[in-house]
C-alpha cells in the first residue's frame, strides 16, 4: 500500500511539473508574439477619440482572468491622468488635427475631475484645434464635458438632463429593528453624519444643513464653469421652467436643449462621422460615419514616454483607506507606505506628490500613510497634496504630511471627525431563542460583547478612544495648517467643505488640478517646470497585461450594454449610486471600529459600482432584505 501512495504522489508530481511547465511556456511565447509586433502608430491627420466608456476614476481597479473570459458586466474604468496626458500630447502633435468627445457610454467623473479634463480641453483649443462632442443623451457630467467643446452634438431622439448635486441618501435603522440588530456608535463631531444610516430614519438637520450648503456650492460652481464656456448658456433658467420649455417643443427634448442655448447641432451617429471626415478623412473600415481617428488608450500607448533623470513621484491614495494590503483603486495602508519607501530609495525621485481620491476610512492605515509621508519630508523631499473629486477624513488626514496643499474647486474636503462602530445581536439571539452565558477572569473579559450588548464600562472606553484620536486629527490638522487648535475645531466636528470654501478657511493652500501640485512639488525641489513624473503605484497583474493585448481589450468594447436615453440614463446612474452606497456602508460595518470616514461624500463623487454585500453578515443580510434577495 505505502508503494502505491508513493508511486501515485510522484505520477502526481510530474503531472503538477507538466503543467507549470506548459503554463510558462504559454506565457513565454505569449511575451514573445506581444514583443515582436510592430508599435502602435498615430496616424496622420487623424481626430484623437476620447471614447469614454464608463467612469473617469484616479486609479482604475486593476482587471483580473475572469473578468475577460467570463464576460462580467463591470463598467470600465478610464484614469483621469491619461485623458489630460492624451489632450496635453496631442495638443501639440502634428498628426492630431481635432478631439472627439464620445460621450454616449460616459457614466461621470467626480467634479473635480471634470474641471481639470475640462481645462485640459481649453488648453486644446486655445491650441488651435477644435473639440467636438457627441452623445444620445447627456446628464450631468457629459454635459460638463460637452459644454467645454467647440461643437456639441445630441442625438435627436435624445436631450440634456441635468439634476445638480445631491439627492436621496440611504437610512437603515428601521431596517435593522426589524433584524433586531442594534449599532453602537461613539463619535466626535456635531457633523459627523457617517453614522447616521445606522442610528436614524433620516438626516439630522445639523447633517442636513451644512449637506445644503456643500451642494450649492458645487452646482454654483459646475453652472459657473458651463456659463464661462458656452457664452449665454443658463443651465439654472434652463432648469427653473423645464416643464413649459419641453411643451413649446413638443414634448422634442434634444429641441428644447438646442434653443436654450446647451446644443449646437442634432444629429445621429453617422451624421456626426460624415462632419468630422471633412477635416479628417474617412476611416478604413467603410462603415457609415467612420473616419480617421485614433482612440484613447491607443493613443497613450503610442506616444507614451519613460525619460530619465530627475523625476516627481505620484504617489496614489484612491478609494476607501484600509488596513494592510490592497489593489489599485483601494487605499492600503500598508500598500502606499511601501510604495513611498520605493520613492524614497529612487534617486531620480526629488519630490512627492500624493494625488487623494478618498472619502478616508481606517484611521490607523491613514496614519501609517501619514507617518510614511512625514518621513520623506524629514528626509528633505518635499511632499505635496493634490485632491481630487473627494478628500475627507482619513484622506484629510494623510494630506497633513504635506508642505502645501492643493484642491480643485469642487474638491469635497474636511470632515475632520472620527467615529466608532459596534453592531450587538442581543435582541436577534433572543428572537431566536439562543441564550448567552460565560464567566469573566476581568471585569472586561469577552468585551466588546457583541452577544449580550456593551457594558457602561466599555462605551466609556470606547468613546474616550474616539476622543482621543479626535484630538490627535486636530492637533494634526493644527500643526499643518498653523491653525490655534480651536479654530480647528470650529471648522472640524465632521463638517464636510467644498474646495473653494476650505482655501477660505485654511484648509488648503491653492486651487488647481494635478499640474498646479506638481509645479509647486517642481519648485519646493528646485527643478524645472517640466520635470519628468514617475507614478509609483502597483503594476497591473502581468496577467492581465498580457491578455488584455492579446485579447484586444479595449475602452469601449462594453458600451452597448450602456443606457443611452436620457430618462434611462439618469435611472442607471442612480442605481449605480445605490449600489456604491450600499457598499460604502459595508464597507463601514465591516471596517475597523475607529474610522475616520465620510460616508455622505461618495455620493458626490464619481460613480463607481462596488460590490455589495458579498458574502455573509449582518450588512449582507440586510441588503438582501431591502433589495429582495
Amino acid at each position: 500500500m505505502s508503494f502505491v501512495r508513493g508511486t501515485w504522489k510522484v505520477l502526481v508530481g510530474i503531472k503538477d511539473l507538466l503543467v507549470l511547465l506548459l503554463l510558462l511556456l504559454f506565457f513565454v511565447a505569449l511575451w514573445a508574439a506581444l514583443n515582436a509586433r510592430a508599435p502602435l502608430s498615430v496616424p496622420s491627420g487623424a481626430a484623437l477619440v476620447l471614447d469614454l466608456d464608463g467612469s473617469v476614476v484616479e486609479q482604475a481597479t486593476p482587471g483580473t482572468a475572469f473578468t475577460f473570459f467570463s464576460g462580467a458586466d463591470t463598467p470600465p474604468e478610464i484614469q483621469v491622468r491619461d485623458v489630460i496626458a492624451a489632450l496635453d500630447s496631442a495638443r501639440t502633435d502634428s498628426r492630431i488635427k481635432l478631439a472627439v468627445l464620445d460621450l454616449d457610454t460616459f457614466l461621470g467623473a467626480g467634479q473635480a475631475n471634470l474641471q481639470s479634463i475640462g481645462a485640459a480641453l481649453r488648453a486644446f483649443k486655445a491650441a488651435g484645434k477644435p473639440v467636438y462632442a457627441y452623445a444620445t443623451a447627456y446628464t450631468d457630467d457629459g454635459y460638463y464635458l460637452a459644454s467645454q467643446a467647440s461643437q456639441a452634438w445630441v442625438n435627436p431622439l435624445g436631450g440634456v438632463l441635468l439634476s445638480g448635486p445631491g439627492g436621496p441618501n440611504l437610512y437603515f435603522k428601521a431596517a435593522l429593528d426589524k433584524l433586531d440588530i442594534d449599532v453602537e456608535v461613539f463619535k466626535v463631531g456635531t457633523y459627523k453624519s457617517a453614522v447616521e444610516p445606522f442610528t436614524r430614519a433620516d438626516a439630522s438637520p445639523e447633517a442636513e444643513k451644512v449637506e445644503q450648503i456643500l451642494v450649492d456650492t458645487i452646482w454654483d460652481s459646475y453652472a459657473a464653469d458651463v456659463a464661462a464656456a458656452r457664452k449665454g448658456a443658463n443651465v439654472d433658467a434652463f432648469l427653473a421652467n423645464l416643464p413649459a420649455r419641453v411643451a413649446a417643443s413638443k414634448g422634442d427634448f434634444a429641441a428644447t436643449a438646442q434653443k436654450a442655448g446647451l446644443i449646437d447641432r442634432i444629429g445621429n451617429r453617422a451624421e456626426f462621422g460624415r462632419m468630422i471626415a471633412k477635416t479628417v478623412g474617412e476611416g478604413s473600415d467603410g462603415r457609415p460615419g467612420s473616419f480617421n481617428g485614433i482612440k484613447l488608450n491607443r493613443y497613450r500607448a503610442a506616444t507614451k514616454t519613460t525619460g530619465s533623470g530627475d523625476a516627481i513621484g505620484i504617489v496614489y491614495v484612491a478609494g476607501t483607506i484600509v488596513d494592510g494590503e490592497a489593489p489599485n483603486g483601494q487605499a492600503g495602508g500598508d500598500t502606499i507606505a511601501e510604495q513611498i519607501d520605493i520613492a524614497l530609495a529612487n534617486p531620480d525621485i526629488k519630490a512627492l506628490v500624493v494625488r487623494i481620491d478618498s472619502p478616508g476610512g481606517s484611521v490607523l492605515a491613514s496614519e501609517h500613510i501619514r507617518e510614511a509621508l512625514s518621513e520623506a519630508r524629514g528626509r528633505g523631499v518635499p511632499v505635496v497634496a493634490s485632491f481630487g473629486p473627494v478628500a475627507a477624513s482619513g484622506g484629510y488626514w494623510v494630506a497633513t504630511a504635506a508642505d502645501e496643499i492643493v484642491a480643485q474647486p469642487s474638491t469635497i474636503t474636511g470632515s475632520i471627525g472620527v467615529f466608532a462602530i459596534i453592531p450587538t445581536f442581543n435582541r436577534a439571539l433572543k428572537d431566536l431563542g439562543v441564550g448567552t452565558d460565560g464567566v469573566k477572569s476581568t471585569p472586561y473579559s469577552g468585551d466588546p460583547d457583541v452577544l449580550r450588548g456593551l457594558t457602561p464600562e466599555t462605551r466609556a472606553i470606547l468613546q474616550a478612544s474616539v476622543e482621543d484620536i479626535y484630538r490627535r486629527f486636530t492637533g494634526l490638522v493644527a500643526g499643518a495648517r498653523k491653525l490655534p487648535a480651536a479654530r480647528v475645531d470650529e471648522i472640524g466636528q465632521g463638517r464636510v467643505w467644498a474646495g473653494t470654501t476650505a482655501k477660505q478657511i485654511g484648509l488648503v493652500d491653492k486651487l488647481g488640478g494635478l499640474d498646479v501640485a506638481i509645479a509647486a512639488a517642481a519648485k519646493r525641489a528646485s527643478l524645472p517646470a517640466d520635470t519628468r513624473t514617475i507614478d509609483v503605484e502597483k503594476a497591473p497583474p502581468l496577467l492581465g497585461q498580457l491578455l488584455a493585448s492579446a485579447l484586444g481589450v479595449e475602452e469601449g468594447d462594453d458600451a452597448e450594454s450602456t443606457a443611452r436615453d436620457p430618462f434611462a440614463r439618469a435611472a442607471a446612474l442612480s442605481r449605480l449610486r445605490l449600489f456604491a452606497a450600499f457598499g460604502e456602508a459595508q464597507a463601514v460595518a465591516r471596517g475597523p471600529t475607529i474610522q475616520a470616514h465620510c460616508l455622505s461624500c461618495s455620493s458626490l463623487s464619481a460613480p463607481r459600482p462596488v460590490a455589495v454585500a458579498a458574502g455573509t453578515g449582518w450588512m449582507a443580510k440586510l441588503a438582501g432584505t431591502l433589495l429582495g434577495r
